[in-house]
């Protein structure tokens, strides 16, 4: 009878490794370095002697674990396999399943990163208890997992749930990392709302915390919490932009919930309060009854969520 499953999130400094029971605890957590030498060639054989380590201090047989899930960093389609590669890892197309089973003799199953931990968080933390919601990353830059009656939904090329790149501004000028312009990642991600401040700031001349501080997504948000009318009117940006693309995602989804994480969430409850008055102006109908919440794993949120293939 199953016992465990282990969850591997690899990125591309570090894998970070989970052992859970089958009721979704987390037993334990730790990290092995990705060696991206001679095109990542190492990684699959490293997670595999890493889990093999695991479970011999565990004393944890073959026959008790139910898988190991993996989530990696690039477009992949329902069966594992990677479509273009993981630019970052030095990886070609391969199914990842596959690759694996050359390492540890159980059920494997993979999946886009940002789509493991939108699972992650259905599973165990901000979306807990809902069945279709889409997770929402603020970083460096937005990414997103789509879950619809308990499934990812991937797409038909592996780009399901990258809702950083829908098209919002017409007028802009700066190319986004996709080579687009205009995305909604352009000014609702870390650097996005960096963006917004500093052309506010160009047209503003008066008195703001913004002048005096490092400016950045955290600093833009703490002068909010103070009162600060600029920071207040960049955060009224930020939530319109943030706003009207959710309204769209959700007119094609309908989610339960949305699930804000990434490290612009951290700014807390302040930074929803911004984001749903504009949702809720934007969306189609019954889809304003979406609701909202905040993302609850953290970092874990990748190895919760490759279990979660696994184990749900």
């Amino acid at each position: 009878m199953s016992k465990y499953a282990f969850g591997v999130d690899v990125g591309g400094t570090s894998v970070k490794m989970g052992l859970f029971d089958t009721e979704g605890h987390l037993l334990d957590k730790w990290e092995i370095p990705t060696v991206k030498d001679n095109k990542g060639a190492s990684i699959l054989p490293d997670v595999g002697r890493s889990i093999r380590a695991k479970m011999e201090e565990k004393d944890i047989r073959e026959e008790e674990l139910a898988g190991v899930g993996i989530g990696v960093p690039g477009p992949m389609d329902d069966q594992g396999t990677l479509l273009g590669g993981a630019v970052n890892l030095g990886w070609e197309s391969f199914n990842i399943p596959e690759a694996m089973s050359a390492y540890i003799n159980v059920p494997v199953k993979a999946a886009n990163d940002a789509n493991a931990a939108a699972y992650g968080e259905m599973w165990q933390g901000g979306g807990k208890g809902y069945g279709s919601m889409v997770a929402v990353t603020l970083g460096t830059g937005v990414g997103g997992g789509i879950v619809v009656n308990g499934r990812l939904l991937t797409g038909a090329f592996g780009a399901g749930g990258e809702i950083g790149h829908i098209h919002l501004e017409d007028n802009e000028t700066e190319p986004c990392n996709c080579g687009n312009s205009g995305c909604l990642e352009q000014y609702t991600s870390a650097t996005g709302i960096v963006r917004l401040a500093r052309r506010y700031l160009e047209k503003y001349d008066g008195p703001t915390m913004l002048r005096r501080d490092y400016l950045s997504a955290k600093t833009v948000f703490d002068a909010v919490k103070a009162g600060d009318s600029a920071a207040i009117e960049i955060a009224e940006q930020f939530g319109d932009y943030l706003g009207k693309g959710l309204g769209m995602v959700s007119a094609v989804v309908n989610p339960e919930v949305f699930v804000i994480g990434g490290g612009v969430s951290k700014a807390g409850e302040i930074l929803l309060s911004y984001v749903e008055p504009c949702f809720r102006k934007y969306a189609f109908g019954k889809c304003k009854e979406t609701k909202f919440a905040l993302a609850k794993l953290g970092n874990d949120a990748g190895i919760y969520g490759a279990a979660a293939l696994i184990l749900l």
